[in-house]
């Protein structure tokens, strides 16, 4: 499974190997098939990325699973999807969620639906977080983000 629609950062390996040192103390292992970090084109991963370890991305069969990892303080820019209905489940971390007009934080166990079309954005409040995301598949130029500097992905 390749992913070619994604710009990610420069300086992946280390910020993958520093999640990946995170995870392990959690007694966690993720998937090493496709391994996403970004930033979305804004020049400060720490600030506004996610690293993303993709399960599936079952686009015949309908669906996709893949963990979504922040470090502390770090948020994934406010952005809709015109086809992917997402559900995220919470597995470590805290996690402030806006989704629409609801604004709430998620612990581990909290499982929330998202809509297409509804613009949601996510920061780990306090240390690192690790969320489960089980969706339709991931396509290219699905993801609609607010921030027009960073554009489609």
């Amino acid at each position: 499974m390749k992913v070619k629609w994604v710009k990610e950062i420069a300086g992946k390996e280390e910020v993958v190997a520093r999640a990946k040192r995170i995870i392990g103390e959690w007694g966690l292992t993720m998937p090493e098939e496709v391994v996403l970090a970004m930033d979305s084109g804004l020049g400060d991963f720490y600030q506004t990325g996610e690293i993303e370890f993709w399960v599936a991305n079952e686009t015949k069969n309908g669906y996709c699973g893949k963990f979504l990892f922040l470090f502390p303080k770090q948020t994934c820019p406010a952005h809709h999807h015109k086809k992917k209905h997402e559900t995220f489940y919470l597995v470590k971390g805290r996690v402030r969620m806006n989704a629409g007009r609801e604004k709430f934080e998620m612990v581990p166990g909290d499982c929330y639906a998202m809509s297409p079309g509804v613009v949601h954005t996510f920061t780990a409040v306090d240390g690192p977080v690790l969320i489960l995301e089980v969706s339709k598949p991931c396509e290219p130029k699905d993801s609609i983000f607010i921030d027009k500097r960073i554009g489609r992905i």
